[in-house]
């Protein structure tokens, strides 16, 4: 789903047939302004998804940004001032509140876990743990903290899951079914396998055809010793569990990336407020 289908969705599940309050209450010449406030301190995001879903309710709005998607943000700051229909501010004032809050609490949470990072190899990883449908603006949220995203859907990567490889019969029959899908299909897509274990690492070490593996649910003094038997062949991931608690000890062990749930599916969103003035 691009950026333009989650507005117009989004929309049409908030406005239906139209806006009866504001079309009740509110002439339809009338020309009104407002500004978006901050009320609680943290990393902005969002600014880009308000001002596409202000230019889709009606282009003739006019935004003025004060604040850039990444900036840090305290109590008080004004975002942007949006002037134009009186109509069309009301309209799009609550999915652009939703939008901004949600991405600004996920980015702040971001740049905290990011910041924990420093002086290790590693980078932090996104996962597909996300809202239906608000995926994109989730995964433009984690990028503008400072992170990287993952893959987006089930589509640009082929990552072979526990699930997976116990349907296929193990390992070694996921893998070679999935080097052959790609032969026969002619796709060019990654491959990731999850590993559980030290046999399960070799296994891997041993079959090849892989461009990163997974390792889940490992304690940080186990990874250790599983990033150093891989020792460069191959890209590491970690995940299982991980947060702001223990993410430094899974850095310190050496691994490339580590991929956090958390990241997006336990994160408070940001108190903000579009106002009239």
């Amino acid at each position: 789903m691009t950026l333009q289908e989650f507005i117009q969705t989004a929309l049409a599940e908030d406005v239906g047939d139209g806006d009866h309050t504001s079309l009740s209450t509110i002439p339809a010449d009338a020309k009104r302004r407002a500004r978006l406030l901050v009320k609680q301190d943290g990393i902005l995001a969002g600014v880009e998804v308000a001002q596409a879903i202000f230019q889709e309710v009606d282009p003739e709005l006019e935004v003025h940004v004060n604040i850039q998607d990444g900036s840090a943000i305290h109590y008080g700051d004004i975002v942007l001032t949006v002037n134009g229909r009186a109509q069309s501010i009301l309209k799009a004032e609550r999915l652009v509140l939703n939008c901004m809050q949600r991405m600004s609490g996920i980015a702040t949470h971001t740049r905290t876990m990011v910041s924990l990072l420093e002086g290790t190899k590693a980078k932090l990883l996104d996962t597909r743990k996300t809202t239906p449908n608000f995926r994109v603006c989730e995964k433009m949220a984690v990028k503008i903290g400072g992170a990287v995203n993952h893959r987006f859907g089930l589509f640009d990567m082929i990552l072979i899951k526990d699930n997976h490889i116990d349907y296929a019969g193990g390992i070694e029959a996921a893998i070679t079914k999935a080097v052959d899908y790609l032969k026969t299909t002619g796709r060019s897509l990654p491959i990731e396998v999850e590993v559980r274990n030290q046999q399960e690492v070799e296994d891997v070490l041993r079959l090849g055809h892989v461009d990163r593996m997974l390792l889940d649910n490992f304690e940080p003094e186990e990874l250790k010793r599983m990033v150093e038997l891989i020792d460069g062949r191959i890209i590491t991931e970690a995940s299982g569990g991980i947060n702001d608690t223990n993410l430094r000890a899974y850095a310190e062990t050496g691994v490339d990336y580590i991929s956090s749930g958390a990241l997006t599916h336990q994160v408070k969103s940001l108190d903000m407020s579009l106002k009239a003035y």
